[in-house]
């Protein structure tokens, strides 16, 4: 039987041209990957194997991706059918995204043309792109939607996902958010926590987030929050060391109420003091919504 070769634990990169793949690829390299831009999907073999002779010299990897045209995704699918048969390697893909609205503006601002439309308006080739991704965006084991995103919050979100990739470990990334503004569409396990009592209808309370003592106690104090947030760590310790032994690398828990601002920041902090004294995960709490309203 031929010999497996055991290499880097990689990052592939790709998704829609003007989301983000370069802050992206910019933020893996803070964190200590080796990162090689716009490798053509037919080297990823030679590339892996190259990987493996480092002698675990080469521990994290990212690539970048950019497929345009049909002939370059069947090479991916090949290429990644391949190492999988003859390397053990751990892989995710990270697809970025963006409405089409947004990446038009993106381009209007760079005074970039489209590499699918070089002579034409940005949106046509924004539609013809996202078409062909359309295949490779199923494969993704990762998605994140740039639309909103700030080049330092996406490298924030970035950082978040990947810098804790050690073996036997596992990432949780807790997210509040406001059901108004839309589901995370990254999110692992969505929690709705619209059932709780509302600081919102507390004058004294309404303009503060649940992060404000006031509010994360009058939160806390009921009696139905103390008896879901028992079974919701129950849950959280059984499923995490499943995920672990199935190779997961991180979970995005999603956290929401109506607004964003008050219930579920509370208990997305009481998620992450909870649940971050663990050796088995390390926990990261971030707050989509809490200061949406404000600004």
């Amino acid at each position: 039987m031929e010999e497996r070769h055991t290499i880097a634990k990689v990052v592939i990169i790709t998704g829609m041209s003007g989301a983000g793949k370069t802050i992206a690829v910019q933020s893996l390299e803070d964190l200590g990957f080796f990162c090689v831009d716009n490798l053509p999907p037919v080297l990823i073999p030679k590339f892996a194997e190259l990987i493996a002779q480092s002698n675990g010299k080469i521990g994290k990897v990212a690539l970048v991706i950019d497929l345009r045209g049909r002939e370059f995704f069947t090479a991916f699918s090949e290429s990644l059918r391949y190492i999988q048969d003859n390397y053990s390697l751990s892989y995710e893909i990270l697809f970025l995204d963006a409405t089409d609205s947004v990446l038009v503006q993106r381009y209007k601002e760079s005074r970039r043309r489209h590499p699918l439309a070089p002579d034409g308006a940005p949106l046509e080739g924004i539609l013809q792109e996202r078409k062909l991704l359309e295949e490779l965006k199923g494969l993704a084991t990762q998605e994140i939607d740039t639309s909103h995103l700030k080049p330092a919050q996406l490298k924030e979100k970035i950082i978040a996902r990947f810098h804790h990739l050690q073996e036997g470990t596992l990432s949780l990334n807790v997210i509040s958010f406001g059901f108004k503004y839309g589901i995370p569409i990254d999110a692992d396990l969505i929690f709705d926590v619209r059932f709780l009592p509302n600081p919102h209808y507390v004058d004294s309370l309404r303009p503060n987030t649940g992060q404000d003592p006031d509010v994360y106690d009058y939160v806390m104090k009921w009696s139905e929050t103390q008896e879901f947030l028992a079974k919701l760590l129950d849950m959280l310790h059984f499923l995490i060391p499943q995920y672990i032994k199935e190779g997961k690398s991180q979970v995005v828990l999603g956290i929401g109420c109506t607004g964003g601002k008050h219930r579920s920041v509370a208990i997305a902090e009481y998620l992450g003091r909870a649940m971050g004294d663990s050796e088995t995960e390390s926990v990261r709490v971030t707050h989509r919504d809490a200061e949406r309203d404000r600004r």
